[in-house]
């Protein structure tokens, strides 16, 4: 362990050594080419170069450098760690919101996700992100503990106009919490009406908030209590046939949304 932690450690210190390896694991390089590649002085890549060759990792074959079998083996684990932490940086911040034991995933296939967080000037920003993402969509899919106004809007003026369908799942609470407001009641009732429209309600409830707006998934994140604190938003494939596959579970467990259910 602590060898390897050492061996680490040499490699962080230096981003130089970091790109060096990096490069001769995907292709033979001469020594030029690596100073062209990283700016790095003769010097610098000479000692480089040298420490490289007596952990094995690289070799010299007509005066080019190539990585060794294990020389790519630690390129491929150091790259994999810091994509990790790059995620993990970027994913800080909200990862205390995220509804992990429901997200059947790899938190690595966020890494290209689009986080957007409420600010003092947009403190209704992961709400517009959803909004703008419906906006341009053809297909809408929702399952979710909540329905707040604002969607319930877009959507119904997209479907209503005939520019869209809509499948959502819903808990019973978030059907309920619509049905007690006289104005959203109407704009429910509205949008059940309209064609390429259902609704279904499941009464076991759903533990997260998620849209799928054509390809792209997009998550609403709130704190404990209720409060609004981010959206995180991907057109990564793997999240996207887990909502589908998470969407057709719900759906299959749901019981359709009959309109004398909240009418008054």
């Amino acid at each position: 362990m602590e060898s390897a932690l050492e061996e680490i450690e040499f490699l962080a210190l230096s981003p130089n050594r970091v790109e060096v390896l990096r490069l001769l694991a995907a292709d033979r390089h001469t020594r030029s080419d690596l100073a062209a590649a990283t700016g790095a002085s003769q010097a610098t890549l000479g000692r480089i170069l040298g420490d490289f060759e007596e952990r094995s990792w690289i070799r010299r074959e007509d005066g080019e450098y190539a990585a060794t079998a294990t020389g790519r083996l630690v390129a491929e684990g150091f790259t994999d760690l810091l994509n990790i932490l790059e995620i993990e940086g970027e994913l800080r911040d909200v990862v205390r919101y995220l509804p992990t034991h429901a997200m059947d995933f790899d938190l690595r296939r966020l890494a290209d996700a689009t986080i957007t967080v409420p600010s003092q000037t947009r403190p209704n920003a992961p709400v517009q992100r959803v909004l703008d993402l419906l906006g341009g969509a053809d297909e809408i899919r929702v399952f979710s503990h909540a329905f707040n106004e604002q969607s319930l809007a877009r959507i119904r003026e997209r479907t209503t106009a005939g520019e869209g369908t809509f499948r959502g799942v819903f808990s019973r609470s978030a059907i309920g919490a619509l049905a007690d407001d006289p104005g959203l009641r109407e704009q429910l009732s509205s949008l059940l009406d309209a064609d390429g429209v259902a609704i279904r309600v499941r009464e076991e409830g759903i533990p997260l908030a998620v849209t799928v707006a054509d390809e792209v998934v997009h998550l609403l994140l709130r704190d404990g209590n209720g409060v609004l604190q981010a959206s995180v938003d991907t057109d990564d494939r793997a999240v996207y046939s887990w909502a589908q596959d998470t969407f057709d579970h719900y759906w299959r467990t749901a019981a359709p949304l009959e309109p004398d259910e909240f009418s008054t």
